[in-house]
């Protein structure tokens, strides 16, 4: 990967069309184009040739920054790469910087898998994570919009949002998210939250078809809790080890033998 440093017109770069991060604070742009202003822009901005201009490849604060501050040109590292490449560095930069929230990393990888092909084992070796958290990544995903957009601007953590995964559609997750930002609810309480409003939902009469839906998404967290129960009320010092699959969850329970 070549590269060389010139100065570009700020008008002939285009937004990286794999740029994962959708969401920038405006007061630190602010901040930052005051300092480019006063410093000019120390690390130079990555771009590759696209057609009779340049496309970003890295750095879209300081571009952002740089059209606040009014700068006619850039300085650019200008490099010769793939797409797959253009995707990955933005990636990187974005998840060094811990800059992205939870949605857009899962979303970065949905684009990495279904735009470049990649399996969640070559995107967690690249990314340095293991399988089980790219998984759990993508299924966030599974959320409708609206939720996902109500979690996000109130700050619910990544737990919160995966815990309304257990909830069948979106009528029910948002009724559940509203609860938890209107109380102001840790995961621990979400999560009780969650298992009510299943028990709820389990014991109306329900049509035919509902029992389907309900039998998918209602037993699994409350069978952990009744497994947890029964050999509690025995005083069985047992040890259990949960593993939350894509279909099922995987309960392993060990329990020591009696000594004679």
């Amino acid at each position: 990967m070549s590269n060389e440093i010139v100065k570009v017109n700020i008008n002939n770069i285009i937004p990286n069309l794999y740029q994962p991060r959708k969401h920038f604070d405006e007061k630190a742009l602010k901040e930052l184009s005051e300092s480019i202003k006063e410093y000019g822009i120390i690390q130079p901005l990555t771009v590759r040739k696209r057609g009779d201009g340049y496309e970003l490849v890295a750095g879209e604060r300081r571009l952002r920054a740089a059209k606040l501050a009014l700068l006619e040109e850039v300085p650019c590292s200008i490099v010769d790469i793939t797409d797959v490449e253009s995707a990955e560095i933005a990636l990187l930069e974005n998840l060094q910087r811990e800059d992205l929230n939870y949605i857009e990393e899962a979303e970065a990888y949905y684009n990495l898998i279904h735009d470049h092909n990649f399996t969640q084992e070559e995107i967690a070796k690249k990314m340095g994570k293991s399988q089980s958290t790219v998984a759990n990544k993508l299924r966030l995903l599974k959320l409708p919009d609206k939720v996902r957009k109500l979690c996000l601007t109130n700050n619910l953590t990544e737990r919160h949002s995966r815990a309304l995964l257990t909830l069948p559609d979106e009528e029910l997750q948002l009724k559940v998210v509203e609860k938890v930002i209107k109380k102001g609810l840790n995961v621990k309480n979400t999560e009780e939250l969650i298992n009510k409003e299943l028990l709820k939902l389990a014991g109306k009469q329900l049509k035919e078809k509902d029992k389907k839906r309900i039998k998918s998404v209602f037993p699994a967290k409350l069978y952990v809790n009744t497994i947890k129960q029964v050999f509690d009320k025995f005083n069985i010092p047992a040890a259990y080890k949960f593993a939350e699959k894509e279909d099922c969850i995987q309960i392993t329970v060990n329990i020591p033998k009696n000594k004679k």
